[in-house]
């Protein structure tokens, strides 16, 4: 039985937080979602690596699947920067051998482009291109060796808070947010165009994926430009960031312009949060960790399934949740990845 909670609606801003309680994680939401067909449904895990700095976004990628032959996909590329010209985009494109579907193939935009394109296995991209519907993946990254460049990471996929200028990320690191509706508007006129120029894609099978902040992006996405895509995928999404502001986004959420779907994926970073008492690595400044850490605890431990709940009772939309239990923030975003490609590829 899902967990009772008072309706948001009745709660101005904010104050549904403390309405929030911590409660048992649900175990699942109903979905409508057709079942995956047997092959798809054996996507692989990959190994998770116990050294949590092993995901990390700031170190290198190194080797990804581009980097090797394929029997079944091509690699393309391309680059382009922002409007003011200080955020540098690589955008990676896997485009499946086989011939397209009369609408197109299906199409998975990921986030956090480098360091998901790192995380895709050969066997993964085997198993989708012998399938019958091959997907096309599209990697939304930037021009580093790394897995993010974290300063336009953090400009990118956080929002602008109304009342706030600037709108910091993490002020005591000069880092700035929100410039997400930036980014959106270089999605929606340039990336996408010159993604669907190069690959003949299905709007209507259409997902854009997200971890962490770019959970946060996709969610965002959805609230405010719900006709961008019709499918989102958010992997243990930042609900914390700016004491829970994309919970007001939500509740002022834009209607669904048609059928929708949403698989929303989390471990068990929300209840590790509440209880974080690893010691610092070397190099880092306790008051700047200890203060990020304070800042997780805005929201309650169950905000993500409880999110979960409340878009599973949207008219027009189909909602999937997979909890993760045991798997930490950092793994989740490998994690993720196969039940994504299994939800893109429908």
């Amino acid at each position: 039985m899902m967990p009772t909670y008072t309706p948001d609606h009745l709660l101005p801003g904010r104050r549904r937080l403390l309405a929030l309680a911590a409660g048992a994680a649900l175990a699942g939401c109903t979905s409508t979602s057709k079942p995956m067909t047997s092959d798809l449904s054996a996507l692989p895990l990959p190994p998770i690596n116990q050294d949590l700095s092993a995901y990390a976004l700031t170190r290198p990628v190194g080797p990804t699947v581009a980097d090797r032959d394929s029997m079944h996909y091509r690699f393309e590329r391309f680059n382009l920067q922002s409007k003011d010209g200080k955020r540098h985009y690589r955008v990676q494109l896997a485009i499946p051998r086989a011939a397209p579907p009369r609408t197109g193939y299906p199409l998975l935009v990921m986030l956090d482009g480098n360091a998901a394109f790192g995380s895709l296995t050969d066997e993964q991209l085997t198993l989708l291109a012998t399938s019958d519907r091959p997907l096309a993946i599209a990697a939304l990254g930037y021009e580093t060796d790394l897995g993010v460049d974290v300063d336009a990471r953090s400009f990118d996929y956080t929002p602008a808070v109304p009342g706030e200028s600037p709108t910091w990320d993490d002020q005591a690191r000069n880092r700035l947010g929100g410039g997400a509706d930036i980014f959106l508007d270089l999605m929606a006129q340039k990336i996408l165009p010159e993604i669907h120029r190069r690959v003949p894609s299905d709007p209507a099978r259409t997902t854009l994926w997200g971890h962490s902040y770019g959970g946060l992006l996709a969610l965002y996405t959805l609230f405010t430009r719900p006709q961008m895509f019709p499918r989102y995928a958010a992997a243990d999404p930042s609900l914390w960031w700016h004491d829970g502001f994309i919970l007001d986004v939500e509740a002022a959420a834009r209607p669904l312009p048609g059928r929708t779907a949403l698989l929303m994926l989390a471990g068990s970073a929300g209840l590790e949060v509440q209880s974080e008492t690893r010691a610092l690595r070397p190099g880092l400044d306790p008051a700047v960790v200890l203060a990020a850490r304070e800042r997780r605890r805005a929201v309650p431990p169950d905000a993500t399934p409880r999110m979960a709940e409340r878009q599973g009772e949207r008219r027009g939309m189909t909602m999937t949740w997979k909890p993760f239990p045991g798997i930490g923030h950092g793994p989740m975003r490998p994690t993720s990845i196969p039940p994504t490609l299994e939800f893109a590829a429908r």
